[in-house]
């Protein structure tokens, strides 16, 4: 390895701490503050270890954590997109594919490659380690809604029908027993009344 390797390597980590300051809506479950994405993409990986087990197919674990540590560097450039706020998704999508390039540019060319078809992959979420993935990266917020009394979906008027079209296919298509304990805790959070009636 060339210097110039090395330094396109480092320029690429000092420029990844950015999303250390990208602030997500939701809560941690202490309700102290609310997390960051880079927070968000570490307990995701956790998850990853954690419940790979409950994946509908049989999944490379190392590259489901690798897209879970990379899928939201992008919000460096394009901010966070909350999933119960009108946004324009396409505008997004755009912006979003212009900081993968940039910013997975940034590295030597192998891992470049690498890493930018790694994102593609999850966004795509086509491949059984990409369902995965994008299973977990809306299941997290669901628990963390519910232990938090109902968190963002407050704050966004979120019904609990809602809850069950936006956050239950992905959740199913890679993690069906996943989405069936989520599922009652979602109604059992929104029948008690703690959160928005459906």
């Amino acid at each position: 390895m060339n210097v110039s390797e090395l330094d396109r390597r480092l320029a690429f980590l000092k420029e990844i701490d950015q999303l250390k300051s990208v602030i997500r809506r939701s809560p941690l479950i202490d309700r102290s503050r609310r997390e960051n994405s880079a927070e968000h993409s570490w307990h995701l990986a956790m998850y990853a270890i954690v419940l790979a087990d409950y994946a509908n197919a049989p999944v490379d674990v190392l590259r489901v954590i690798k897209m879970l540590l990379i899928h939201d560097i992008v919000e460096i450039d394009a901010g966070d997109m909350p999933l119960h706020e009108p946004t324009d998704p396409a505008g997004q999508a755009q912006r979003e594919r212009a900081a993968a390039e940039r910013i997975f540019g940034l590295l030597p060319e192998g891992l470049t490659t690498e890493l930018r078809a790694l994102w593609f992959e999850f966004e795509a979420g086509e491949t059984d380690d990409a369902k995965f993935a994008k299973a977990l990266d809306r299941f997290q917020p669901v628990l963390h809604n519910v232990a938090t009394g109902g968190g963002t979906w407050i704050e966004s008027s979120v019904s609990l029908e809602q809850v069950k079209s936006r956050c239950g296919p992905p959740i199913e298509r890679g993690a069906s027993a996943l989405w069936t304990a989520a599922l009652e805790l979602v109604e059992s959070h929104y029948r008690v009344g703690s959160g928005r009636k459906s």
